[in-house]
């Protein structure tokens, strides 16, 4: 394998595939590269340059722009399946790259179309990658997970950043921050952008995570980085029942983007157990005569067969309620503006089911696969099943699916609408 450069470039080239139709051999061939040295890298735990330079060989960043002459970019159906080929591979770069899409899309959601056009054309020709939140200060996922709130000081040119949160990817990699800090004069809430190049930025990368270690999760200071006026999206007003249903979309969209990597952790793992099934022999831990009977053909043991079809069945399930919830969550970003209360009820529901489906999958599978190589994993040489149970529980863990079932059943009971918020 040619090694690749661990260096950012700030203004790479774009590898712009000819039609839209060549992105599912090109994620092919990305996702085929990943996962020859997936185990290594996991292992190693460093931060993801050299695979952001593979994503940018091969134009993956960019491919979420908006359709058009200028930028070929696609839809949210086809960036759904690129994050989820990539998590097969690699859960953790699925991660990465699934957050990049969705905070791409921020100035859509929370700015002006001007404004969208600008940012993103920019960001589509020098592929940058994205990072950052834009959950808001306050809430009960920044008090418990990011650490103190950031702060916007009004300042003559704009304002000025202080403080200090962790993030689940992109820490130390991204080219741009994007974030939700609150007003020290109005208290509101401001989404804004930050190069993160500013001496001002201090990134501290999480080490020794339990699983999803190449996602570039830790924490990012800000000490007085200015914020120039331009660079402010937009406001999220003080009653969150007052932001358009559109906006609320970003965390919709985020939660979904996860569940494509849920759902790719599950296959991946499937994918690999499969082959090691194939080739080395079951051993049983209490003796049955029939087992000797597969000592030549390991894939022929009718328990191993019952197992793996109990799995496969489990993974198609999950498939099967992420498809409509990613066909909602597609239109709805079509819609845009005019998008209402009730479609994105409807929306959210979807998620919500996608995720409480796809998390219990991933677990279930990667525990299950885990029996089933009884054993196989050593520190030093093992084929590294570990690896998709640690993913799967770590990524599992960022939501509740008990929070997501409730609101599914009151919206089934009694017609509630799941609440508009941009709250993860």
């Amino acid at each position: 394998m040619p090694k690749k450069s661990a260096a950012r470039t700030a203004s790479p080239q774009i590898n712009h595939p000819a039609e839209e139709g060549i992105w599912p051999r090109v994620t092919r061939e990305i996702a085929d590269d990943l996962a020859v040295d997936a185990i290594i890298r996991d292992r190693a735990g460093k931060p993801p340059f050299d695979e952001i330079s593979r994503l940018r060989e091969a134009g993956l960043p960019a491919l979420l722009a908006p359709p058009g002459p200028a930028h070929r970019g696609t839809d949210w159906r086809t960036a759904c399946a690129v994050i989820r080929e990539i998590a097969a591979a690699d859960s953790s770069i699925g991660e990465l790259l699934g957050r990049h899409y969705v905070l791409s899309w921020s100035a859509r959601f929370f700015g002006t179309p001007e404004k969208a056009d600008v940012l993103e054309l920019r960001a589509a020709e020098e592929q940058w990658i994205w990072g950052g939140s834009t959950d808001l200060p306050g809430s009960e996922e920044a008090e418990l997970e990011t650490g103190p709130d950031l702060t916007l000081t009004p300042a003559d040119s704009g304002y000025v950043l202080n403080g200090r949160r962790a993030f689940a990817a992109g820490v130390a990699v991204a080219d741009r921050l994007v974030l939700a800090a609150g007003c020290t004069e109005t208290g509101e809430s401001l989404i804004v952008v930050v190069d993160p190049a500013h001496p001002g930025v201090t990134a501290d990368p999480a080490h020794d995570r339990l699983g999803q270690r190449l996602a570039g999760a830790g924490t990012v200071g800000f000490d007085s980085v200015p914020v120039p006026a331009d660079q402010v999206l937009g406001a999220v007003p003080r009653d969150e029942h007052d932001v358009a249903p559109f906006a609320t979309l970003a965390p919709l969209a985020l939660r979904l983007a996860l569940v494509h990597v849920g759902l790719g952790i599950a296959e991946g793992a499937l994918a690999e157990a499969r082959d090691f099934s194939r080739a080395t022999p079951r051993i049983w831990p209490i003796a049955d005569p029939d087992n000797g009977a597969y000592a030549g053909r390991p894939s022929g043991d009718p328990y191993l067969l019952l197992a793996y079809g109990e799995l496969v069945a489990a993974a198609h399930t999950a498939a099967a309620v992420v498809e409509p919830a990613t066909e909602a969550l597609a239109g709805g970003l079509l819609m845009g503006r005019e998008l209402g209360i009730d479609e994105r009820a409807d929306i959210a529901v979807l998620v919500a089911a996608a995720e409480a489906v796809t998390s219990r999958s991933a677990m279930h599978i990667t525990t299950r696969i885990l029996e089933l190589t009884d054993g196989a994993d050593s520190p030093a040489d093992g084929p590294g099943f570990d690896r998709f149970w640690r993913n799967a529980r770590v990524l599992t863990a960022q939501s509740s699916p008990t929070h997501r079932l409730r609101d599914i059943g009151d919206h089934y009971l009694n017609g509630t609408h799941p609440p508009l918020t941009l709250r993860i």
